[in-house]
Protein backbone atom coordinates (compact mmCIF):
# COMPACT_ATOMS: atom_id res chain seq x y z
CA UNK A 1 0.00 0.00 0.00
CA UNK A 2 0.84 3.67 -0.85
CA UNK A 3 0.63 6.56 1.71
CA UNK A 4 0.32 9.82 -0.03
CA UNK A 5 1.10 8.80 -3.48
CA UNK A 6 -2.14 6.96 -5.48
CA UNK A 7 0.12 5.40 -7.38
CA UNK A 8 -1.63 5.97 -10.92
CA UNK A 9 -0.90 8.12 -13.83
CA UNK A 10 -3.51 8.57 -16.44
CA UNK A 11 -2.16 8.42 -20.19
CA UNK A 12 -3.88 9.93 -22.32
CA UNK A 13 -3.98 9.82 -26.64
CA UNK A 14 -5.63 12.61 -28.09
CA UNK A 15 -4.96 11.19 -31.49
CA UNK A 16 -7.02 7.87 -31.08
CA UNK A 17 -9.37 9.68 -28.01
CA UNK A 18 -8.07 6.41 -25.41
CA UNK A 19 -6.54 6.42 -22.40
CA UNK A 20 -4.60 4.06 -20.09
CA UNK A 21 -4.16 3.75 -16.42
CA UNK A 22 -0.01 3.44 -15.85
CA UNK A 23 1.23 2.29 -12.66
CA UNK A 24 4.88 3.74 -11.76
CA UNK A 25 7.35 1.66 -9.58
CA UNK A 26 7.87 2.99 -5.97
CA UNK A 27 11.37 4.11 -6.71
CA UNK A 28 10.36 6.27 -9.64
CA UNK A 29 8.46 8.11 -7.13
CA UNK A 30 11.14 8.12 -4.19
CA UNK A 31 13.55 9.41 -7.00
CA UNK A 32 11.63 12.35 -8.22
CA UNK A 33 8.65 13.11 -5.38
CA UNK A 34 5.98 14.16 -7.69
CA UNK A 35 5.03 17.55 -9.08
CA UNK A 36 7.87 18.93 -10.98
CA UNK A 37 10.14 16.39 -10.52
CA UNK A 38 7.98 13.62 -11.96
CA UNK A 39 7.12 15.68 -14.60
CA UNK A 40 10.57 16.49 -15.68
CA UNK A 41 11.19 12.62 -15.43
CA UNK A 42 8.25 11.86 -17.84
CA UNK A 43 9.28 14.40 -20.26
CA UNK A 44 12.91 13.47 -20.55
CA UNK A 45 12.36 11.00 -23.28
CA UNK A 46 10.42 13.30 -25.38
CA UNK A 47 12.48 16.60 -24.82
CA UNK A 48 14.13 16.41 -28.58
CA UNK A 49 10.78 16.58 -30.09
CA UNK A 50 9.47 20.07 -31.57
CA UNK A 51 6.94 21.67 -29.25
CA UNK A 52 3.86 21.25 -31.65
CA UNK A 53 4.72 17.43 -32.21
CA UNK A 54 1.95 15.38 -31.63
CA UNK A 55 4.10 13.31 -29.45
CA UNK A 56 5.43 15.92 -27.63
CA UNK A 57 3.12 15.59 -23.98
CA UNK A 58 1.41 17.54 -21.50
CA UNK A 59 2.37 16.55 -18.33
CA UNK A 60 0.17 17.81 -15.16
CA UNK A 61 1.18 16.29 -12.00
CA UNK A 62 0.34 16.50 -8.21
CA UNK A 63 2.16 15.67 -5.22
CA UNK A 64 2.14 13.72 -1.81
CA UNK A 65 1.40 16.54 -0.27
CA UNK A 66 -1.21 17.37 -1.86
CA UNK A 67 -4.71 16.98 -0.63
CA UNK A 68 -3.78 16.48 2.99
CA UNK A 69 -3.64 18.74 5.80
CA UNK A 70 0.44 19.85 5.21
CA UNK A 71 0.70 23.82 4.77
CA UNK A 72 -0.08 24.61 1.31
CA UNK A 73 -0.67 21.97 -0.07
CA UNK A 74 -3.10 22.96 -3.33
CA UNK A 75 -0.84 23.21 -6.10
CA UNK A 76 0.18 21.28 -9.00
CA UNK A 77 2.95 21.29 -12.15
CA UNK A 78 1.99 21.56 -15.70
CA UNK A 79 4.85 21.00 -18.06
CA UNK A 80 6.30 20.76 -21.27
CA UNK A 81 8.51 22.07 -23.92
CA UNK A 82 7.88 25.60 -24.00
CA UNK A 83 6.97 27.36 -27.25
CA UNK A 84 8.26 30.64 -26.36
CA UNK A 85 11.96 29.75 -25.07
CA UNK A 86 12.73 26.23 -26.65
CA UNK A 87 13.63 25.17 -23.08
CA UNK A 88 11.72 22.57 -20.53
CA UNK A 89 8.67 24.78 -19.84
CA UNK A 90 6.85 24.48 -16.35
CA UNK A 91 4.49 26.23 -14.24
CA UNK A 92 3.88 25.92 -10.27
CA UNK A 93 -0.02 26.85 -10.58
CA UNK A 94 -2.38 27.37 -7.76
CA UNK A 95 -6.46 26.99 -7.19
CA UNK A 96 -7.58 23.47 -6.71
CA UNK A 97 -6.71 21.95 -9.72
CA UNK A 98 -3.95 19.31 -8.55
CA UNK A 99 -6.31 18.53 -5.16
CA UNK A 100 -8.90 17.71 -7.49
CA UNK A 101 -6.83 15.42 -9.74
CA UNK A 102 -5.53 13.96 -6.23
CA UNK A 103 -8.90 13.65 -5.14
CA UNK A 104 -10.06 11.65 -8.52
CA UNK A 105 -7.53 8.89 -7.60
CA UNK A 106 -4.12 10.05 -9.70
CA UNK A 107 -0.72 11.10 -9.25
CA UNK A 108 -0.83 13.29 -12.69
CA UNK A 109 -1.64 13.07 -16.20
CA UNK A 110 0.29 12.83 -19.79
CA UNK A 111 -1.09 14.18 -22.91
CA UNK A 112 -0.22 13.17 -26.17
CA UNK A 113 -1.63 13.43 -29.75
CA UNK A 114 -3.47 15.79 -31.36
CA UNK A 115 -7.31 15.68 -31.84
CA UNK A 116 -8.70 16.16 -35.46
CA UNK A 117 -11.40 18.34 -33.83
CA UNK A 118 -11.45 20.64 -30.31
CA UNK A 119 -11.94 18.54 -27.05
CA UNK A 120 -12.17 18.62 -23.94
CA UNK A 121 -11.25 15.88 -21.14
CA UNK A 122 -13.30 15.07 -18.20
CA UNK A 123 -12.62 13.21 -15.15
CA UNK A 124 -14.67 12.31 -12.30
CA UNK A 125 -12.86 9.64 -10.12
CA UNK A 126 -12.12 6.58 -12.77
CA UNK A 127 -13.56 7.69 -15.40
CA UNK A 128 -12.49 9.43 -18.19
CA UNK A 129 -14.08 11.16 -21.36
CA UNK A 130 -13.01 12.96 -24.51
CA UNK A 131 -15.35 15.13 -25.66
CA UNK A 132 -16.04 17.61 -28.14
CA UNK A 133 -15.43 21.63 -27.48
CA UNK A 134 -15.85 22.86 -30.89
CA UNK A 135 -18.65 25.24 -29.98
CA UNK A 136 -15.80 26.80 -27.27
CA UNK A 137 -13.63 27.44 -29.73
CA UNK A 138 -13.30 31.22 -29.08
CA UNK A 139 -14.42 31.36 -25.97
CA UNK A 140 -12.64 33.15 -23.26
CA UNK A 141 -11.35 31.42 -20.12
CA UNK A 142 -14.16 32.73 -18.03
CA UNK A 143 -16.99 31.62 -20.59
CA UNK A 144 -15.22 28.40 -20.69
CA UNK A 145 -15.02 28.42 -16.56
CA UNK A 146 -18.72 29.56 -16.35
CA UNK A 147 -19.99 27.03 -18.03
CA UNK A 148 -17.83 23.80 -16.91
CA UNK A 149 -17.39 24.95 -12.96
CA UNK A 150 -19.92 22.16 -12.49
CA UNK A 151 -18.01 19.80 -13.62
CA UNK A 152 -15.69 20.60 -10.73
CA UNK A 153 -11.28 22.47 -10.66
CA UNK A 154 -11.35 23.72 -15.13
CA UNK A 155 -8.09 24.29 -16.64
CA UNK A 156 -8.53 26.53 -20.24
CA UNK A 157 -7.09 28.00 -23.02
CA UNK A 158 -8.89 31.18 -24.39
CA UNK A 159 -8.52 32.57 -27.43
CA UNK A 160 -4.44 33.97 -27.72
CA UNK A 161 -3.63 30.29 -27.99
CA UNK A 162 -6.15 30.00 -30.56
CA UNK A 163 -4.59 32.64 -32.55
CA UNK A 164 -1.00 31.51 -31.59
CA UNK A 165 0.29 33.64 -29.20
CA UNK A 166 3.87 32.69 -27.80
CA UNK A 167 3.50 33.75 -24.45
CA UNK A 168 -0.40 32.20 -24.23
CA UNK A 169 -1.32 30.44 -20.77
CA UNK A 170 -3.46 28.06 -19.21
CA UNK A 171 -5.75 29.41 -16.59
CA UNK A 172 -7.42 27.48 -13.90
CA UNK A 173 -10.51 28.24 -11.89
CA UNK A 174 -10.54 31.54 -13.94
CA UNK A 175 -7.86 33.04 -11.66
CA UNK A 176 -5.06 30.97 -11.71
CA UNK A 177 -2.27 31.24 -14.22
CA UNK A 178 -0.10 28.42 -15.42
CA UNK A 179 1.99 31.11 -16.60
CA UNK A 180 5.17 32.29 -18.35
CA UNK A 181 6.26 29.45 -21.14
CA UNK A 182 3.49 29.66 -23.52
CA UNK A 183 2.09 26.42 -22.66
CA UNK A 184 -1.41 27.38 -23.66
CA UNK A 185 -0.13 26.85 -27.19
CA UNK A 186 0.49 23.17 -26.29
CA UNK A 187 -2.81 23.15 -25.36
CA UNK A 188 -3.79 24.63 -28.80
CA UNK A 189 -1.53 23.00 -30.94
CA UNK A 190 -3.55 19.17 -29.49
CA UNK A 191 -6.76 21.09 -29.94
CA UNK A 192 -7.44 20.29 -26.57
CA UNK A 193 -9.68 23.30 -25.22
CA UNK A 194 -9.80 22.37 -21.48
CA UNK A 195 -9.73 19.79 -18.44
CA UNK A 196 -12.29 19.59 -15.67
CA UNK A 197 -11.49 17.06 -13.24
CA UNK A 198 -13.19 16.28 -9.82
CA UNK A 199 -12.58 13.61 -7.40
CA UNK A 200 -14.42 12.18 -4.51
CA UNK A 201 -11.70 10.23 -2.97
CA UNK A 202 -9.28 10.57 -0.11
CA UNK A 203 -5.22 10.48 0.49
CA UNK A 204 -4.10 8.08 2.89
CA UNK A 205 -1.50 9.02 5.52
CA UNK A 206 0.84 7.06 7.23
CA UNK A 207 0.95 8.83 10.45
CA UNK A 208 -2.13 11.29 10.87
CA UNK A 209 -0.60 12.25 14.61
CA UNK A 210 3.33 13.27 13.39
CA UNK A 211 0.95 15.14 10.43
CA UNK A 212 -0.69 17.09 12.63
CA UNK A 213 2.67 18.01 15.14
CA UNK A 214 5.00 18.45 11.74
CA UNK A 215 1.51 20.87 10.61
CA UNK A 216 1.15 22.56 13.48
CA UNK A 217 5.30 23.39 13.63
CA UNK A 218 4.81 24.74 10.36
CA UNK A 219 2.07 26.94 11.30
CA UNK A 220 3.47 28.36 13.94
CA UNK A 221 6.97 29.77 11.97
CA UNK A 222 4.78 31.15 9.46
CA UNK A 223 2.39 32.68 11.61
CA UNK A 224 6.14 34.34 13.16
CA UNK A 225 7.11 35.49 9.51
CA UNK A 226 6.25 39.28 8.75
CA UNK A 227 6.93 38.73 5.50
CA UNK A 228 3.85 36.19 5.75
CA UNK A 229 1.27 37.45 8.31
CA UNK A 230 2.97 40.76 9.59
CA UNK A 231 0.72 43.76 8.99
CA UNK A 232 2.14 44.53 5.21
CA UNK A 233 2.78 40.89 4.54
CA UNK A 234 1.56 38.70 1.74
CA UNK A 235 -1.24 37.50 3.54
CA UNK A 236 -2.92 41.05 3.69
CA UNK A 237 -1.58 42.58 0.18
CA UNK A 238 -0.54 39.43 -1.89
CA UNK A 239 2.33 39.80 -3.77
CA UNK A 240 1.68 43.35 -4.28
CA UNK A 241 3.53 43.74 -0.85
CA UNK A 242 6.79 43.89 -2.71
CA UNK A 243 5.69 46.93 -4.45
CA UNK A 244 6.99 49.68 -2.08
CA UNK A 245 10.28 47.40 -0.77
CA UNK A 246 11.16 47.02 -4.75
CA UNK A 247 10.73 50.99 -5.76
CA UNK A 248 12.72 51.71 -2.03
CA UNK A 249 15.59 49.36 -3.11
CA UNK A 250 15.70 51.67 -6.71
CA UNK A 251 14.96 48.16 -8.30
CA UNK A 252 11.54 49.25 -10.00
CA UNK A 253 12.15 48.33 -13.86
CA UNK A 254 10.77 51.32 -15.07
CA UNK A 255 10.36 52.39 -19.04
CA UNK A 256 11.87 48.99 -20.41
CA UNK A 257 14.44 48.61 -17.84
CA UNK A 258 16.02 52.16 -18.62
CA UNK A 259 15.39 53.09 -15.49
CA UNK A 260 14.97 51.76 -12.18
CA UNK A 261 12.69 54.24 -10.12
CA UNK A 262 8.76 55.07 -10.81
CA UNK A 263 7.51 58.67 -10.13
CA UNK A 264 4.39 57.57 -9.43
CA UNK A 265 4.94 54.31 -7.34
CA UNK A 266 3.22 55.64 -3.96
CA UNK A 267 -0.11 56.03 -6.02
CA UNK A 268 0.09 52.85 -7.84
CA UNK A 269 0.91 50.40 -4.85
CA UNK A 270 -0.55 47.27 -3.27
CA UNK A 271 -2.11 50.03 -0.51
CA UNK A 272 -3.84 52.44 -3.34
CA UNK A 273 -5.38 49.09 -4.58
CA UNK A 274 -6.60 47.61 -1.33
CA UNK A 275 -8.07 51.00 -0.25
CA UNK A 276 -9.81 51.25 -4.00
CA UNK A 277 -10.85 47.92 -4.83
CA UNK A 278 -11.20 46.67 -0.90
CA UNK A 279 -10.73 43.11 -1.78
CA UNK A 280 -11.43 39.79 0.10
CA UNK A 281 -9.22 37.05 0.48
CA UNK A 282 -8.95 33.96 -1.16
CA UNK A 283 -6.60 31.52 -2.31
CA UNK A 284 -5.35 27.65 -2.99
CA UNK A 285 -7.36 24.72 -1.92
CA UNK A 286 -6.13 24.10 1.43
CA UNK A 287 -3.84 27.14 2.61
CA UNK A 288 -4.50 29.75 5.18
CA UNK A 289 -2.35 32.27 3.63
CA UNK A 290 -5.15 33.61 1.50
CA UNK A 291 -2.78 35.82 -0.77
CA UNK A 292 -5.22 35.90 -3.77
CA UNK A 293 -7.64 39.09 -3.71
CA UNK A 294 -10.62 39.19 -5.46
CA UNK A 295 -13.24 42.09 -5.87
CA UNK A 296 -17.09 42.01 -4.71
CA UNK A 297 -17.43 41.65 -8.24
CA UNK A 298 -15.03 38.52 -9.28
CA UNK A 299 -11.95 40.67 -10.40
CA UNK A 300 -8.60 39.95 -9.52
CA UNK A 301 -6.63 42.54 -8.11
CA UNK A 302 -3.01 41.91 -9.50
CA UNK A 303 0.08 40.00 -8.59
CA UNK A 304 2.88 42.50 -7.93
CA UNK A 305 5.06 41.25 -11.41
CA UNK A 306 1.82 41.67 -13.08
CA UNK A 307 1.19 45.60 -10.83
CA UNK A 308 4.82 46.74 -11.81
CA UNK A 309 5.04 45.95 -15.41
CA UNK A 310 1.70 47.53 -16.28
CA UNK A 311 2.39 50.66 -14.80
CA UNK A 312 6.01 51.22 -14.22
CA UNK A 313 7.53 49.31 -17.34
CA UNK A 314 5.44 50.58 -19.29
CA UNK A 315 5.13 54.07 -18.20
CA UNK A 316 1.23 53.84 -17.13
CA UNK A 317 -0.21 55.72 -13.99
CA UNK A 318 -3.85 54.41 -13.61
CA UNK A 319 -4.62 52.21 -11.64
CA UNK A 320 -7.87 50.91 -13.33
CA UNK A 321 -5.88 50.18 -16.20
CA UNK A 322 -3.64 47.81 -14.35
CA UNK A 323 -7.10 46.09 -13.12
CA UNK A 324 -8.57 46.03 -16.87
CA UNK A 325 -5.05 44.54 -18.40
CA UNK A 326 -4.72 41.58 -15.60
CA UNK A 327 -8.37 40.91 -16.35
CA UNK A 328 -8.09 40.95 -20.66
CA UNK A 329 -4.61 39.39 -19.98
CA UNK A 330 -6.63 36.15 -18.13
CA UNK A 331 -9.65 36.24 -20.27
CA UNK A 332 -7.46 35.74 -23.17
CA UNK A 333 -5.03 33.14 -21.70
CA UNK A 334 -1.77 35.60 -21.71
CA UNK A 335 1.13 36.01 -19.67
CA UNK A 336 0.70 39.33 -17.84
CA UNK A 337 4.45 39.50 -17.49
CA UNK A 338 5.87 38.98 -21.11
CA UNK A 339 2.19 41.19 -22.58
CA UNK A 340 3.89 44.32 -20.41
CA UNK A 341 7.22 43.12 -21.53
CA UNK A 342 6.49 43.24 -25.27
CA UNK A 343 4.22 46.45 -25.12
CA UNK A 344 7.72 48.10 -23.27
CA UNK A 345 9.70 46.42 -26.00
CA UNK A 346 7.66 48.41 -28.47
CA UNK A 347 7.33 51.30 -27.19
CA UNK A 348 11.15 51.29 -27.09
CA UNK A 349 11.68 50.44 -30.62
CA UNK A 350 9.26 52.70 -32.18
CA UNK A 351 9.76 55.53 -30.00
CA UNK A 352 5.61 55.88 -29.56
CA UNK A 353 4.63 55.66 -26.11
CA UNK A 354 0.67 53.49 -25.98
CA UNK A 355 -1.12 55.78 -23.83
CA UNK A 356 -3.45 54.31 -21.03
CA UNK A 357 -6.61 54.91 -22.70
CA UNK A 358 -5.31 52.14 -25.91
CA UNK A 359 -3.63 49.19 -23.88
CA UNK A 360 -6.60 47.23 -23.36
CA UNK A 361 -7.66 47.66 -27.21
CA UNK A 362 -3.62 46.76 -28.32
CA UNK A 363 -3.76 43.71 -25.68
CA UNK A 364 -6.71 42.36 -27.62
CA UNK A 365 -5.61 42.57 -30.84
CA UNK A 366 -2.87 40.68 -29.76
CA UNK A 367 -4.43 38.10 -28.62
CA UNK A 368 -6.74 38.25 -31.20
CA UNK A 369 -3.87 38.11 -34.06
CA UNK A 370 -4.87 40.92 -35.83
CA UNK A 371 -4.44 45.04 -36.17
CA UNK A 372 -1.40 46.42 -36.43
CA UNK A 373 0.05 45.03 -33.18
CA UNK A 374 -1.05 41.68 -34.45
CA UNK A 375 2.77 40.44 -34.73
CA UNK A 376 3.65 41.75 -30.90
CA UNK A 377 1.97 37.81 -30.07
CA UNK A 378 5.70 36.66 -31.12
CA UNK A 379 6.88 37.76 -27.97
CA UNK A 380 9.56 40.74 -27.22
CA UNK A 381 12.60 38.79 -28.34
CA UNK A 382 11.21 37.86 -32.08
CA UNK A 383 9.42 40.59 -32.29
CA UNK A 384 12.85 42.78 -31.57
CA UNK A 385 15.00 40.33 -33.66
CA UNK A 386 12.43 41.34 -36.77
CA UNK A 387 12.74 44.74 -35.92
CA UNK A 388 16.91 44.33 -36.64
CA UNK A 389 17.08 45.49 -32.55
CA UNK A 390 17.82 42.36 -30.77
CA UNK A 391 19.23 44.23 -27.11
CA UNK A 392 15.33 46.05 -26.78
CA UNK A 393 14.12 42.97 -25.80
CA UNK A 394 14.67 42.36 -21.71
CA UNK A 395 14.63 38.69 -21.82
CA UNK A 396 17.22 35.68 -20.85
CA UNK A 397 16.34 32.75 -23.56
CA UNK A 398 13.60 34.70 -25.47
CA UNK A 399 11.55 35.06 -21.74
CA UNK A 400 11.03 38.51 -20.34
CA UNK A 401 12.59 39.29 -16.90
CA UNK A 402 10.05 39.56 -14.18
CA UNK A 403 9.94 42.93 -11.78
CA UNK A 404 13.05 43.00 -10.51
CA UNK A 405 16.05 44.92 -11.89
CA UNK A 406 19.01 42.69 -11.70
CA UNK A 407 21.67 45.46 -11.30
CA UNK A 408 19.99 45.83 -7.06
CA UNK A 409 20.61 42.36 -6.61
CA UNK A 410 23.16 40.27 -8.18
CA UNK A 411 22.17 37.27 -7.22
CA UNK A 412 19.02 37.59 -8.78
CA UNK A 413 21.07 38.76 -12.21
CA UNK A 414 22.81 35.04 -11.93
CA UNK A 415 19.58 33.14 -10.87
CA UNK A 416 18.06 34.75 -13.99
CA UNK A 417 20.49 33.77 -16.02
CA UNK A 418 21.00 30.48 -15.40
CA UNK A 419 17.36 29.16 -15.16
CA UNK A 420 16.24 26.64 -16.79
CA UNK A 421 13.15 27.67 -17.77
CA UNK A 422 14.25 31.52 -19.31
CA UNK A 423 14.48 34.16 -17.33
CA UNK A 424 12.96 33.44 -13.90
CA UNK A 425 12.36 34.93 -10.56
CA UNK A 426 11.12 31.36 -8.61
CA UNK A 427 13.77 29.28 -9.53
CA UNK A 428 15.79 30.30 -7.39
CA UNK A 429 14.27 33.21 -5.41
CA UNK A 430 17.30 35.04 -4.20
CA UNK A 431 15.14 38.43 -3.10
CA UNK A 432 14.50 36.49 -0.34
CA UNK A 433 17.90 36.71 1.33
CA UNK A 434 18.86 39.96 -0.80
CA UNK A 435 16.16 42.26 0.10
CA UNK A 436 13.98 40.35 2.62
CA UNK A 437 16.50 39.10 4.17
CA UNK A 438 15.67 35.62 4.98
CA UNK A 439 16.47 32.90 6.02
CA UNK A 440 19.75 35.82 6.44
CA UNK A 441 20.49 38.42 4.47
CA UNK A 442 23.36 38.75 2.09
CA UNK A 443 24.91 41.99 0.62
CA UNK A 444 22.96 42.74 -2.87
CA UNK A 445 25.81 44.28 -4.58
CA UNK A 446 28.36 41.32 -4.32
CA UNK A 447 28.43 38.27 -6.03
CA UNK A 448 30.54 36.57 -3.42
CA UNK A 449 29.33 33.19 -2.10
CA UNK A 450 26.22 33.70 -4.61
CA UNK A 451 26.58 30.63 -6.77
CA UNK A 452 26.09 28.27 -4.11
CA UNK A 453 23.28 30.27 -2.42
CA UNK A 454 21.63 29.89 -6.04
CA UNK A 455 22.24 26.39 -6.34
CA UNK A 456 20.76 25.61 -3.47
CA UNK A 457 17.61 27.89 -3.31
CA UNK A 458 16.95 26.08 -7.18
CA UNK A 459 17.36 22.35 -5.38
CA UNK A 460 15.34 23.88 -2.41
CA UNK A 461 12.39 25.03 -4.88
CA UNK A 462 12.66 22.01 -7.07
CA UNK A 463 11.40 19.73 -3.93
CA UNK A 464 8.73 22.54 -2.51
CA UNK A 465 7.51 22.31 -6.55
CA UNK A 466 7.33 18.59 -6.57
CA UNK A 467 5.95 18.53 -3.11
CA UNK A 468 3.96 20.09 -3.69
CA UNK A 469 3.74 23.13 -1.51
CA UNK A 470 4.21 27.30 -1.83
CA UNK A 471 7.54 28.86 -1.96
CA UNK A 472 6.11 31.23 0.32
CA UNK A 473 6.06 28.96 3.09
CA UNK A 474 9.74 29.05 2.56
CA UNK A 475 10.33 32.16 3.86
CA UNK A 476 9.83 30.73 7.68
CA UNK A 477 9.96 27.03 7.13
CA UNK A 478 13.01 25.06 5.72
CA UNK A 479 13.04 21.86 4.35
CA UNK A 480 13.97 20.53 7.62
CA UNK A 481 10.06 20.55 8.87
CA UNK A 482 8.83 18.96 5.61
CA UNK A 483 10.99 16.28 5.75
CA UNK A 484 8.76 15.66 9.00
CA UNK A 485 5.74 16.46 7.00
CA UNK A 486 7.11 14.07 3.79
CA UNK A 487 7.45 11.33 6.63
CA UNK A 488 4.20 11.55 8.13
CA UNK A 489 2.29 11.31 4.73
CA UNK A 490 4.52 9.11 3.20
CA UNK A 491 5.96 6.50 5.83
CA UNK A 492 9.26 7.39 3.76
CA UNK A 493 11.90 8.20 6.46
CA UNK A 494 13.76 11.23 5.32
CA UNK A 495 15.84 14.00 6.02
CA UNK A 496 16.07 17.68 5.08
CA UNK A 497 19.53 16.48 3.47
CA UNK A 498 18.05 13.84 1.51
CA UNK A 499 14.77 15.99 0.13
CA UNK A 500 17.86 18.47 -1.32
CA UNK A 501 19.87 15.62 -2.24
CA UNK A 502 16.18 14.74 -4.71
CA UNK A 503 15.92 18.87 -5.70
CA UNK A 504 19.24 18.19 -7.08
CA UNK A 505 18.45 15.84 -9.06
CA UNK A 506 15.44 17.31 -10.27
CA UNK A 507 17.21 20.60 -11.63
CA UNK A 508 20.54 18.45 -13.15
CA UNK A 509 17.92 16.33 -15.32
CA UNK A 510 16.49 19.73 -16.49
CA UNK A 511 19.88 20.98 -17.32
CA UNK A 512 20.46 17.73 -19.12
CA UNK A 513 17.20 18.45 -21.41
CA UNK A 514 18.24 21.69 -22.10
CA UNK A 515 21.91 20.75 -23.09
CA UNK A 516 19.75 17.96 -25.13
CA UNK A 517 18.65 21.54 -27.45
CA UNK A 518 21.50 22.73 -27.60
CA UNK A 519 21.27 25.11 -24.75
CA UNK A 520 24.83 26.12 -23.10
CA UNK A 521 27.07 28.73 -21.29
CA UNK A 522 26.02 31.51 -24.64
CA UNK A 523 22.56 31.06 -23.31
CA UNK A 524 23.18 31.79 -19.56
CA UNK A 525 23.74 35.81 -20.27
CA UNK A 526 21.82 38.89 -19.53
CA UNK A 527 20.57 41.62 -21.58
CA UNK A 528 23.30 44.10 -22.70
CA UNK A 529 22.53 47.24 -21.18
CA UNK A 530 22.70 45.64 -17.53
CA UNK A 531 26.47 45.74 -18.28
CA UNK A 532 26.15 49.59 -19.74
CA UNK A 533 26.66 52.70 -18.43
CA UNK A 534 23.62 54.94 -18.97
CA UNK A 535 23.01 58.72 -18.52
CA UNK A 536 22.14 60.21 -15.74
CA UNK A 537 18.41 61.32 -15.20
CA UNK A 538 17.55 63.56 -12.07
CA UNK A 539 14.29 61.60 -11.65
CA UNK A 540 16.15 58.41 -11.70
CA UNK A 541 18.10 56.77 -8.94
CA UNK A 542 20.78 54.69 -11.25
CA UNK A 543 22.09 51.32 -10.14
CA UNK A 544 25.60 50.69 -10.93
CA UNK A 545 26.05 48.25 -13.97
CA UNK A 546 27.14 45.09 -13.30
CA UNK A 547 30.42 44.16 -13.58
CA UNK A 548 30.99 41.59 -16.61
CA UNK A 549 33.40 39.90 -15.59
CA UNK A 550 32.20 39.75 -11.86
CA UNK A 551 29.04 37.96 -13.77
CA UNK A 552 31.06 34.96 -15.52
CA UNK A 553 33.48 34.18 -12.82
CA UNK A 554 30.13 34.10 -10.77
CA UNK A 555 28.66 31.62 -13.94
CA UNK A 556 31.46 29.99 -13.73
CA UNK A 557 31.44 29.46 -9.98
CA UNK A 558 27.95 28.23 -10.37
CA UNK A 559 28.84 25.86 -12.95
CA UNK A 560 31.19 23.99 -10.85
CA UNK A 561 28.98 23.86 -7.64
CA UNK A 562 26.26 22.32 -9.83
CA UNK A 563 28.62 19.68 -11.63
CA UNK A 564 28.66 21.13 -14.98
CA UNK A 565 31.22 22.05 -17.75
CA UNK A 566 32.52 25.05 -18.38
CA UNK A 567 30.10 25.66 -21.12
CA UNK A 568 27.36 25.16 -18.57
CA UNK A 569 26.95 21.20 -19.82
CA UNK A 570 26.09 18.24 -18.10
CA UNK A 571 28.71 15.31 -17.29
CA UNK A 572 28.35 11.78 -17.47
CA UNK A 573 29.61 11.39 -14.02
CA UNK A 574 27.45 14.12 -12.46
CA UNK A 575 24.21 12.08 -13.59
CA UNK A 576 25.53 8.52 -12.72
CA UNK A 577 26.11 10.39 -9.38
CA UNK A 578 22.28 11.28 -8.90
CA UNK A 579 21.23 8.34 -10.09
CA UNK A 580 20.60 9.98 -13.72
CA UNK A 581 20.01 8.04 -16.77
CA UNK A 582 22.64 10.14 -19.73
CA UNK A 583 20.01 11.02 -22.74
Amino acid sequence: MMYGWCGKIAKIDLTTQSWEIEEPEQSVYHKFIGGRGLAGHYLAPHIHLAWDDPEMPVLIFCGPLTHTISPTPGRSTFMSRSPLTGTIGDSSVGGRFGTELKKAGLDGMIITGRSSNTVGIEIKDASIQIVSADAMRGMTTSQAWAGLKSHGSVAAIGPAAENNVRFSNIIIDKHYAAGRNGLGLIFAAKNLKYITVRGTGKTRIFHPGNLKKAREEIMRLMSASPVISGRFGISKYGTGALYDLMDARNMMPTDNFQKTKFPDAASMNAHAYDKQFQPKKTGCRGCHVQCKKITDTGRSIPEFETMSHFSALIGNHDREVVMEANRICNEMGMDTISAASTLACYQEISGHPISSAKIVEVLLDIAYGKGSYANLGMGSARYAQSCGKPDAAVAVKNQDLSAYDPRGALGMALAFAVSTRGACHLRAYPISHEILRKPVATDRFQFAGKARIIKINEDVNAVVDSLTACKFTFFAASLEEYASVFSAVTGQSITGQDLLKIGERICYQERMMNAKNGFSRKDDDLPPRFFMEKKADLSDSILKPIDRNAFQKSLSDYYTVRGLDQDGMPVPEKASELGLEWI
